[in-house]
């Protein structure tokens, strides 16, 4: 924790900025963002780049996917995400048929500049296994083996990730699936059973799932537990006084204020 308070990550797209962009990144690191997180994809010839889906769909309307191209062919074109899980479900279903922002591809290496210079971390949320080794060079080219660490492995990845890239931290996502099919208490003790498998220096979880004997538990195992992605102030304060390491959110306004409120009280 920083000074009492949980690292402020901010999401990708905070601030109803478009996601994937230098501008989402520049404007969390100004807000004051500990940790600013990018969802990380490669091309067809391994360039890491910032995006959440596979499937984009161009100005013209054609659907294209990034691991079937090129950088080069994919940085010509002018896109939009075509669903973004559940922040773009009416847009997946069929509900938003003008497209009303388009976006350049950037590389993971067009915002490492920025990060670097700002002093902020970066979580690098992993969409797929083929990210993990061109992802962790870009680390190291950057200087930024400290301050950069691994998030979106569930065990697999995980595993994967510590055979492949043994020296990058990295966070085990909860696989939701354990916590809706076992009773929690197991679905807990498996989940940092498979961080600690992995090396896990902690653990990433969705928020919705997250009670206080989670952090409890982790903690006795020297697990910090990064909760994500929480748009409420009210769950804001409580995770806070929870003890999460982390809370990731696309409001880090508010989550700057709720910081400096909770900091002022206790001078």
């Amino acid at each position: 924790m920083a000074r009492g308070f949980p690292l402020i990550t901010a999401h990708a797209g905070s601030m109803n900025i478009m996601a994937h962009t230098l501008q989402s990144v520049r404007v969390g690191i100004e807000l004051g963002a500990d940790v600013v997180e990018e969802d990380i994809r490669v091309t067809r010839d391994g360039v890491p780049v910032l995006a959440h889906d596979d499937e984009w769909m161009t100005a013209e309307r054609q659907r294209v996917r990034i691991a079937d191209m090129t950088y080069a062919e994919l940085s010509g074109l002018q896109l939009v995400e075509v669903a973004e899980g559940e922040d773009r479900g009416e847009q997946a279903a069929g509900h938003d048929e003008r497209i009303t922002e388009t976006l350049r591809l950037l590389k993971l290496e067009d915002i490492l500049p920025l990060v670097e210079s700002s002093g902020a971390a970066i979580n690098l949320d992993l969409k797929v296994d083929a990210a993990i080794e061109p992802t962790a060079a870009l680390v190291r080219q950057y200087g930024l083996s400290k301050r950069a660490f691994f998030s979106g492995c569930q065990r697999d990845r995980a595993l994967l990730a510590e055979e492949l890239q043994p020296d990058m931290r990295k966070l085990l996502n909860t696989d939701v699936e354990l916590f809706r099919t076992m009773p929690y208490l197991e679905a807990l003790a498996q989940t940092c059973e498979d961080a600690r498998a992995a090396a896990c220096f902690g653990i990433n979880v969705y928020h919705g799932i997250l009670r206080r004997e989670f952090i409890d538990y982790a903690a006795g195992l020297g697990l910090p537990v990064y909760a994500w992605t929480v748009g409420d102030e009210a769950l804001m304060h409580r995770y806070a006084d929870w003890g999460v390491a982390s809370i990731t959110t696309r409001d880090v306004e508010t989550l700057v204020r709720v910081k400096r409120e909770r900091l002022g009280s206790l001078r």
